[in-house]
């Protein structure tokens, strides 16, 4: 609806103008007579025409149209707690050189060597197995 009355305004404004400049070429065609009468219609006009279309330039705004969608907006949301589940081994203290002590050091050292009780650790030297 706005589109068809800015339309309307700049039709009428191109109008006005040439409506306006021919005014004035007929004015000087008259046998050059002095008649201000035409030049003040004349200036009238124009100053219609330049309101016109100003205000047509100066209302032509960006035009917003709402179709009913609007763009996702960005939410924070909390993560939910979830506490840590630690898994804790049974403490258990095996008597050395029993069947569950071997099973413990054979199990938690690749290099355990059962003959001396012992296994090589990271830092080159053995140790000997204390399991729990």
């Amino acid at each position: 609806m706005n589109g068809f009355f800015k339309t309307v305004a700049l039709a009428a404004a191109v109008t006005a103008a040439t409506l306006t400049a021919s005014g004035i070429a007929e004015a000087r065609d008259r046998h050059h007579h002095h008649n201000n009468d035409a030049a003040w219609a004349a200036g009238a006009a124009g100053l219609v025409t330049g309101v016109i279309v100003g205000s047509a330039i100066a209302n032509s705004g960006p035009t917003y149209y709402d179709d009913g969608y609007r763009a996702p907006r960005r939410v924070y949301v909390e993560p939910e707690y979830r506490p840590v589940r630690r898994v804790y081994r049974p403490v258990a203290a095996f008597e050395p050189w029993s069947p569950e002590w071997y099973r413990y050091c054979e199990g938690t050292y690749r290099s355990f060597n059962p003959r001396s009780g012992t296994f090589v650790g990271y830092d080159g030297l053995e140790h000997f197995c204390v399991a729990g």
